[in-house]
């Protein structure tokens, strides 16, 4: 499970160095095997993304999922075409770094200065600049859409 924030730097190569305390749990889970994608659901058109970076094994789990959709749908399509079209592999080096492909750099407008999140089964991989405004619309928005289905979660 991957839980936590951390702020991380591209090199100039387009590196980025996993944590250290996702290394090892990266090396057992999936042999340093990883996939990075477009991330679908925050990106707005003219605002930068955000990369989905999955172990091997989840990712595989999603493209089942991914599988199963209904071939017409559109929107199925749509998302075959963008997620799994732009899905590359990459391995973690032996100093846990991680070569972003340029096409998703420039698509999520990262520079120098990046944040890793942890997601449970994936990272979210953000320029710094885009992750404190998406943070700060977070907080300041008073949208309570999908409110009632959290009901049930105890803190």
């Amino acid at each position: 499970m991957f839980r936590g924030i951390s702020a991380l730097n591209l090199d100039p190569k387009g590196r980025l160095a996993i944590p250290t305390r996702y290394r090892e749990e990266l090396q057992g889970c999936c042999d340093s095997q990883l996939i990075v994608t477009v991330a679908v659901n925050e990106r707005c058109i003219g605002e930068p993304g955000c990369l989905w970076l999955y172990p091997l094994a989840e990712w595989e789990k999603l493209e089942q999922t991914i599988s199963k959709l209904p071939t017409l749908n559109k929107m199925a399509g749509k998302l075959r075409r963008f997620v799994i079209g732009n899905a590359t592999e990459s391995e973690m080096d032996s100093q846990g770094r991680l070569l972003l492909p340029e096409k998703l750099r420039e698509f999520a407008q990262m520079d120098k200065k990046l944040i890793l999140i942890g997601q449970l089964n994936k990272f979210e991989i953000w320029n710094e600049v885009a992750w404190q405004a998406k943070e700060r619309e977070w907080l300041d928005s008073d949208d309570t859409e999908g409110l009632e289905e959290l009901d049930s979660l105890a803190f």
